[in-house]
């Protein structure tokens, strides 16, 4: 990957010792089934930003100005599983230091390592998925790092709540909890579906978001588009809520998959991560300081992890 600053922005708001917000790329496509070229998603997520206004004119604010600190891109490609446990170290190391930490995939896998580092970090966290598709399988393919179970993990051990899902194995029912579940066809009938899901929340919420949650007319360039998805302005009225409502720790947008020909995709994924930075730190000033609610006593505590954890990486 070429190392740049985010969005092109200053060096003095791009360094680590200042910087409140890291993003951390994970340009990695080892699982995917059909579609190939997620691993691009970074780069071209990147390019996009790059050429992107910083302004936003709904919350009125520069969200730059925070600072945002590109971290280096986690190339770990063995196997699926030291993908996942470096993702996890990577983004444990980040939080610890106190940052507002977020990543770009890559697909869906990526997602297995960062829950991992945030629910060992965050008291009583939900995870909040939006995707098309359940990614419930607790094996595929003989990895339970695949990308089919990028959530299998966070429903064994977080609140999941489920949204824009319309597409699965009958597998997957014996996981999913329906109650937490919002399937496409239902919400495009019922608009209280914003509401509930919040309502089903705990305070602490990482949110993981697969771009094939949009519908393919607005975002076609993802490694599985399935029709009847998200468009964008529901899309933002619901994360707007969110992170209004609970205290957002973090979050990761994954399964852009860049086609040189269609450049609109990776502009709304750029603009997707903007915005969402935006309703996180609207009411913050740039010159307070950031302070994270992560329980570092959960390294000893509970929640220690049976996965490596040591800090000299």
């Amino acid at each position: 990957m070429n190392k740049q600053n985010y969005a092109g922005i200053p060096d003095e708001l791009a360094k680590l010792e200042t910087a409140k917000i890291v993003l951390i790329p994970v340009p990695y496509d080892g699982t995917s089934t059909w579609q190939k070229g997620a691993d691009k998603g970074p780069d071209a997520f990147l390019d996009a930003s790059a050429n992107m206004e910083l302004y936003d004119i709904e919350t009125d604010s520069e969200v730059y100005q925070q600072g945002v600190f590109l971290a280096d891109a986690v190339t770990e490609n063995a196997s699926p599983e030291s993908m996942v446990e470096a993702v996890h170290l990577a983004t444990k190391k980040y939080i610890k230091k106190n940052k507002f930490v977020t990543v770009f995939g890559g697909e869906h896998s990526i997602s297995i390592g960062t829950i991992r580092a945030f629910n060992e970090m965050f008291d009583d966290l939900t995870v909040l998925h939006i995707d098309a598709h359940a990614d419930l399988r607790e094996s595929y393919d003989g990895s339970k790092c695949n990308h089919a179970c990028a959530v299998y993990e966070a429903s064994q051990t977080t609140n999941l709540i489920q949204v824009g899902i319309r597409s699965m194995d009958v597998i997957e029912k014996t996981v999913m909890d329906e109650d937490k579940t919002y399937f496409a066809h239902e919400m495009a009938e019922d608009d209280s579906w914003m509401d509930s899901a919040i309502d089903q929340m705990t305070d602490n919420v990482f949110i993981t978001f697969d771009l094939d949650a949009l519908d393919p007319s607005i975002m076609p360039s993802t490694g599985t588009p399935e029709p009847g998805g998200l468009l964008y302005y529901e899309t933002l009225e619901f994360l707007k809520q969110v992170f209004e409502e609970k205290n957002v720790v973090g979050f990761d947008i994954v399964e852009l998959c860049p086609n040189e020909n269609e450049k609109s995709s990776d502009f709304l994924a750029a603009k997707l991560y903007y915005k969402m930075l935006s309703y996180k730190f609207q009411n913050e000033d740039s010159e307070d300081a950031f302070e994270s609610n992560f329980n570092d006593a959960n390294n000893q505590g509970h929640k220690k992890s049976k996965f490596q954890t040591e800090d000299d990486y």
